[in-house]
């Protein structure tokens, strides 16, 4: 996983709607693009789609930096050391090291590492 950047620009994305429990037994659905007929409407949903999953994705690991960051801190009595955390959240303890770095830039207020 490549290290967690900040970008300055967000990027607005679509909203993401979920998807009725029927739909998504159907694995051929998807957030109903194989609905669509016109392949420019097409190309803009999936594009929208697209966008919003990277915010996600982006917003999500800065949350785990932070909670990487929180898990760590030396304050804390029950604080937890990086091979933990890293078995913990599946990475390796090289990464876990970076994302509690990150996460105490984020706390900081600085965004970036």
């Amino acid at each position: 996983m490549a290290e967690p950047e900040r970008t300055e620009r967000r990027l607005r994305p679509a909203p993401l709607l979920f998807e009725p429990s029927e739909s998504v037994a159907d694995p051929e659905h998807f957030f109903d693009l194989e609905s669509i007929e016109d392949p420019r409407e097409l190309l803009l949903r999936a594009t929208e789609l697209t966008l919003a999953f990277r915010a996600a994705q982006e917003r999500a690991v800065e949350f785990q930096a932070l909670a990487a960051a929180q898990l760590a801190d030396p304050r804390r009595f029950d604080r937890l050391s990086p091979a933990l955390i890293a078995e913990q959240a599946e990475w390796t303890e090289d990464y876990a090291r970076k994302m509690i770095e990150f996460g105490e830039t984020l706390q900081r207020g600085t965004g970036t590492p």
